[in-house]
C-alpha cells in the first residue's frame, strides 16, 4: 500500500514538471529561414535598380540571340547561284534572289551587283560600307550589355557603402546601448546588394561575350561571301590574261 501511495503522489509531480518551465522539455524556437524574396526586400532600393538591369540584360540577350542567329543562317549554294546568274547575264534575277534571301551577306552582294561595270575598287568599297552598316545593326544593344556588366557590381558596392553608413549611424544614435539588432538592417543591405550586383554583373558579362562570339561568326561569313564575290568579278580578267 505504501508503494501505491508513493506512486500516486509522484504522478501529479511529474505532470507539473512536464507542464512547467523545464529546460529539457521546453521546445526550442527555430529561426525562420530566409528566402530570395526576403533577401531582395532587405537589400533596399538598390535591389530595384539591379532588378531592372537584370530584366534589360535578359531582354537584350534573347532578342540579339534570335536576330544574330537568323542573320547567320544562309543557303550554302548562295554564291553558286549568284555566280550562275551573273555569268548568264541575269542581273535582275541575281538582285531578286539577294532580296529574297534577306541576310547581311545577301544585302552586301546585292550592293556589289548594283555596282557592276564600275572599277573593282568602287565595288569593294560599296560592299564594305554596307558590311559596316550591317555589323553595326548586329551589335545593337551590346554596348548596353557591356555597361550592365561593368556597372551592376559598382551599384552593388554603392549599396554596400550606404548600408554600412546606415549601420554606423544607428550605432552612433544608440550610444552605450548598442544592440546587434540595431545593426542588422544596415549589414543586411550592405551584404545583399553586393551579392546582387555581382550576380547581375557576372550574368551580363557572360551574355555579352556570348553575343560577341555570335557576331564574329556572322562577320566571318560576310567576309567569306565578299571575297567569293570579288573573285567572281576578277574571273573574266584572269581568263582574258590566259
Amino acid at each position: 500500500m505504501n508503494a501505491i501511495a508513493l506512486l500516486a503522489q509522484a504522478v501529479p509531480a511529474l505532470s507539473d514538471s512536464m507542464a512547467g518551465d523545464n529546460p529539457v522539455l521546453t521546445p526550442v524556437a527555430v529561426a525562420d529561414e530566409m528566402n530570395l524574396w526576403d533577401m531582395a526586400v532587405k537589400g533596399g532600393w538598390i535591389m530595384i535598380v539591379l532588378a531592372v538591369l537584370s530584366v534589360l540584360c535578359f531582354y537584350i540577350l534573347f532578342e540579339r540571340n534570335y536576330v544574330i542567329r537568323k542573320a547567320g543562317k544562309e543557303d550554302p549554294t548562295f554564291m553558286d547561284r549568284i555566280k550562275d546568274y551573273i555569268q548568264s547575264g541575269e542581273i535582275k534575277a541575281a538582285v531578286a534572289y539577294c532580296r529574297a534571301v534577306d541576310t547581311p551577306s545577301a544585302r552586301m552582294i546585292e550592293k556589289g551587283i548594283s555596282r557592276l561595270g564600275r572599277p573593282v575598287n568602287d565595288v569593294q568599297a560599296a560592299i564594305e560600307n554596307v558590311g559596316n552598316f550591317e555589323v553595326a545593326k548586329l551589335e545593337k544593344g551590346l554596348t548596353i550589355m557591356a555597361t550592365i556588366a561593368g556597372g551592376a557590381p559598382m551599384i552593388g558596392f554603392l549599396g554596400t557603402v550606404t548600408g554600412m553608413v546606415k549601420a554606423f549611424f544607428e550605432m552612433a544614435n544608440a550610444g552605450n546601448n548598442i544592440d546587434i539588432t540595431l545593426l542588422s538592417g544596415g549589414i543586411y543591405e550592405a551584404m545583399i546588394t553586393t551579392v546582387g550586383g555581382l550576380i547581375v554583373g557576372i550574368i551580363a558579362m557572360f551574355a555579352y561575350n556570348y553575343l560577341v562570339t555570335l557576331v564574329d561568326g556572322v562577320v566571318n561569313k560576310m567576309e567569306g561571301k565578299t571575297m567569293a564575290f570579288m573573285d567572281l568579278l576578277n574571273e573574266p580578267s584572269q581568263q582574258a590574261n590566259k
